[in-house]
């Protein structure tokens, strides 16, 4: 980066925190400090990454808040229900702020206190909404006039061995509640809420078959971005065959939907996580070029690689990279520094030129550093 080592807090011990603590303690341009409110996940991250550790429960911004004071940014990886509280800590600090989050009513709060705030206030930097955001826009900014725009991302185990074909290797609360929360489109011009996990499509990539159906929150702002310009908009989560009919069968007939700690525990005791995962990114734009008809589709598989001499799996590498690639572009002065900031307003080709985004360039599995610009 070419600049003094900026101070940085992550709110969050868990998989992706540490994950970030790495990729951002081996550039070497920033020093850690990690927030959480269990004194053992700490020790076990300080045990392998050289950080500052700092026990608090986010319950409180005010506590928070003087932990951060003096910093560059807080980059949130805690559960969506805490982001906000995060957020307001950050803007009570006069830090940036970062985040993760898929949950559209956290992210309106963020948006709030971005309109009043001194710094930069960043949410929705991971995989999808993140990434797929990223590419969307790029793709949709080439053409005269949009038609359509199918956005899809899954995160699948490359060995599936159960009947819902599928590991944990994110957050079980994230994946409930984006197969619970109603999920933004643009239908036939219309910005419309359509129920999650219906809608559902199979399509084949490299020989192999999936299913994509409707889930809440990857689109992130987009919508509203493109509202006016673009006749019909989603985006779905991609699975494989009859992972949709289960959940349904879960979270509609056995009503766990209203029991969502009760779906936790049941996932979290029978599905095993696993590092040996591939990340999906599946973007087609249609529209007018020059008078005809064009279609322009990106098509990515990103699979479970080694960093810095540890296995990491896909969905810790592409999560932690969005993020970290952001904060690297909004430390270089290549993103606005104050107020809302949108994924949309991330160029790609900044973003896949940096050294964390680059991890969305590699192909089959190798070694990865992360030093250096």
């Amino acid at each position: 980066m070419g600049c003094a080592m900026k101070k940085v807090a992550i709110v969050g011990a868990g998989k992706i925190g540490h994950m970030i603590a790495d990729m951002l303690v081996q550039s070497r341009d920033y020093q850690v400090a990690v927030i959480d409110k269990s004194p053992e996940q700490l020790a076990r991250l300080k045990a392998a990454t050289p950080i500052e550790c700092i026990a608090l429960d986010v319950d409180d911004p005010q506590a928070v808040a003087r932990s951060l004071r003096g910093r560059f940014a807080v980059l949130s990886a805690a559960p969506f229900q805490v982001t906000g509280k995060i957020a307001e800590a950050a803007a009570l600090a006069g830090v940036h702020y970062l985040d993760l989050t898929e949950d559209v009513a956290n992210t309106r709060r963020v948006r709030a206190l971005a309109a009043t705030a001194s710094t930069a206030f960043i949410p929705q930097c991971g995989l999808a909404p993140g990434f797929i955001t990223i590419v969307g826009y790029d793709l949709a900014r080439h053409f005269d006039q949009l038609q359509d725009v199918r956005l899809r991302v899954g995160a699948l185990p490359q060995y599936p061995s159960n009947a819902l074909n599928y590991n944990l290797t994110w957050s079980t609360d994230g994946v409930i509640n984006e197969y619970c929360e109603p999920c933004e489109e643009i239908a036939n011009g219309e910005l419309v809420q359509a129920p999650p996990l219906e809608e559902r499509e199979e399509f084949s990539l490299d020989g192999v078959t999936y299913e994509a159906f409707n889930t809440s929150g990857g689109v992130g702002t987009l919508c509203e971005t493109l509202r006016g310009k673009v006749r019909n908009l989603n985006y779905r989560t991609i699975r494989y065959p009859g992972h949709a009919a289960i959940m349904k069968a879960l979270l509609q007939d056995l009503r766990l939907r209203e029991r969502r700690d009760v779906l936790k525990d049941i996932l979290e005791h029978s599905l095993p996580t696993t590092l040996q995962d591939v990340v999906i990114v599946f973007v087609t734009v249609t529209g007018m070029k020059k008078g005809r008809l064009v279609q322009e589709t990106y098509a990515n598989k990103i699979y479970g690689q080694t960093l810095n001499g540890v296995e990491r799996s896909a969905i810790q590498l592409t999560t932690a990279a969005g993020i970290c690639g952001v904060l690297d572009l909004l430390a270089d002065k290549r993103l606005p520094p104050q107020g809302f900031v949108r994924q949309e307003d991330v160029p790609l080709k900044d973003f896949l030129a940096n050294r964390f985004g680059r991890i969305y360039s590699m192909r089959p599995p190798q070694a990865l550093g992360m030093t250096g610009t």
